[in-house]
């Protein structure tokens, strides 16, 4: 998303999990994903990446140079990088644990036919079991925290300040494990988590992940 924001151009290569991790280790030395490759530097982590881009292509200046909104900005990309996006990804565990369709979407698509059968035909009840040691007690702060920011939403567009900042991006890319966006693609697009992804107080937050979506969409077509 702070690439598409940059309109700068890029290619997106995919990692399966466990052969993939070995290349991407050699790269980066580590195993997790994202890493940026520009030029000869390579980047590990999303924020350290960011400030990267930020530093290489200034405009559009998504870290404010007032020191207080630029401060707003870290702490709220800190925290969605952190216990959003942990939080978001224990909840997506156990709706996969319990939704075998939203489970076999999550596969890899190079993952061999008979895996993904016997993925999809594991009883939910036994995984679900297992995922709610990832779950106990964190869906209610999850949910605070989201009906915070839906009213924030609800009373200006951007998070911090008054243009687009790291901190929307942040946000808007954690929200996407929650409820998958349209770019997500067959057969994602539109699934979630229940309880969050179809929470009537939440909808207005997901709207505005998809019209942000929307705008860097826009954004890339204009610099093609």
């Amino acid at each position: 998303m702070v690439l598409q924001a940059k309109g700068l151009s890029y290619r997106t290569v995919d990692v399966t999990p466990g052969i993939g991790q070995v290349a991407v280790f050699r790269l980066s030395g580590q195993r997790q994903v994202p890493v940026l490759v520009d030029g000869d530097t390579v980047l590990a982590d999303s924020s350290a990446i960011a400030r990267h881009l930020e530093d290489r292509a200034p405009d559009p200046q998504l870290i404010p140079s007032d020191p207080r909104l630029a401060a707003q900005v870290h702490l709220i990309e800190d925290w969605a990088d952190t216990t959003l996006a942990a939080a978001g990804r224990a909840a997506l565990v156990q709706a996969a644990a319990l939704d075998a369709s939203l489970r076999v979407a999550l596969l890899p698509e190079d993952l061999p036919a008979p895996v993904r059968s016997v993925m999809g035909a594991i009883p939910g009840g036994w995984v679900n079991s297992v995922s709610e040691l990832v779950q106990q007690g964190g869906r209610a702060d999850l949910l605070a925290s989201l009906e915070q920011l839906d009213a924030s939403v609800g009373t200006s567009p951007w998070l911090v300040g008054g243009s687009m900042s790291l901190a929307d991006l942040a946000v808007a890319s954690q929200l996407s494990l929650l409820r998958f966006p349209p770019s997500a693609g067959s057969p994602l697009a539109g699934k979630g988590i229940p309880g969050l992804s179809d929470h009537p107080g939440l909808q207005r937050l997901f709207q505005w992940r998809d019209q942000l979506e929307l705008k860097l969409m826009e954004r890339t077509l204009e610099e093609v």
